[in-house]
């Protein structure tokens, strides 16, 4: 047996049963299942023991990193694959990820192609990108789903669906449960490329995605804070001196529209309260870069943040003014 599925789940007893239907027509049969219960409380518990789902079950919520990384440890398989309760993949998914991740013992993971489960010719996720403004997004979201067709390298894969080689975390740690929630994937997807390793998309691999199932929305108070709290954490712990220097006018100017465009939600007490308790924080962080490789991958990974703006700045233009 080569993977785990590893579902962290909180108060998802709705999404259960489309989700396991979807993994039960999967053409890639040799999987194990694992589901990491982060204490809910709405009958999940009751119906994973009742339909026997191989379960762990967590007395209080750990958030994401807490509840894959029991996971993870508890994994016997060399991929895992970490996948959102509510989802729906599709019957290539399992199969797909894992021909992927054999190609190359330098990829660290492999996102899939996130399809939006209410407007099917929509993309959720093709993987996630990191800009030097300091923002992460969605590459692909909101755009046609037939845009997105090419395999290629991404910056981080989305963990809500994505394949993960076991032995890496060994050399890079497991999701920083500092985090809670948010942008974790991001980080870890950040960690591997200092460590030398690749993350990439599968266009084969599809699933269908509610979104911010357990959040319950797109954005709220909780939500808006641990992103702005976790972003700091992110740079800091990724980026050395140096960068953080070179970075510093555009991160700043990154973190000022995100005030503004949050305060038309309502939400800039939350997003300055976050940003205060991710600097007042970060000293807890356990900084990456630590050798002289890495620091010369920071220079390569500069490029990408490079790149990654024009690519965001590419799609919202695509987006929002042209409508494709």
């Amino acid at each position: 047996m080569k993977v785990t599925v590893i579902i962290p789940n909180y108060n998802g007893l709705k999404f259960m049963e489309p989700c396991f239907a979807a993994l039960k027509e999967q053409t890639c049969k040799d999987y194990a299942l694992l589901v990491v219960d982060n204490g809910s409380t709405d009958g999940s518990v009751e119906w994973l023991k009742e339909h026997q789902v191989p379960s762990i079950f967590l007395p209080e919520n750990t958030g994401f990193s807490g509840a894959v990384n029991v996971g993870i440890r508890a994994a016997k398989t060399p991929y895992v694959i970490l996948l959102n309760n509510d989802t729906e993949p599709q019957p290539m998914y399992i199969e797909e990820l894992v021909r992927t991740i054999e190609r190359s013992e330098k990829i660290f993971s492999v996102s899939s192609r996130m399809i939006q489960l209410y407007q099917k010719d929509k993309m959720d996720d093709a993987g996630d990108m990191y800009t030097v403004l300091g923002w992460a997004f969605q590459r692909g979201v909101g755009r046609p789903v037939k845009r997105y067709g090419r395999p290629c390298r991404v910056f981080s894969a989305c963990a809500g669906a994505a394949i993960y080689r076991r032995k890496v975390f060994e050399e890079i740690g497991l999701f920083d449960e500092l985090h809670f929630a948010y942008l974790e994937d991001l980080d870890i997807g950040y960690r591997a490329r200092l460590a030398g390793y690749d993350n990439v998309y599968c266009p084969g691999a599809a699933v269908y995605h509610v979104g911010s199932g357990t959040s319950g929305s797109k954005y709220n108070a909780f939500k808006v804070r641990l992103a702005a709290r976790n972003n700091i954490y992110l740079n800091y712990k990724n980026m050395p001196d140096w960068q953080l220097a070179l970075n510093a006018l555009p991160i700043c100017l990154g973190m000022a529209v995100k005030y503004q465009f949050f305060k038309r939600l309502g939400f800039e007490k939350d997003y300055v309260d976050g940003v205060k308790e991710g600097w007042k924080t970060r000293r807890k962080c356990r900084r990456a870069v630590d050798n002289p490789k890495m620091q010369k991958r920071c220079l390569a990974i500069e490029g990408e943040l490079i790149a990654g703006t024009f690519v965001y700045v590419w799609e919202f233009f695509n987006r929002k003014v042209l409508g494709r």
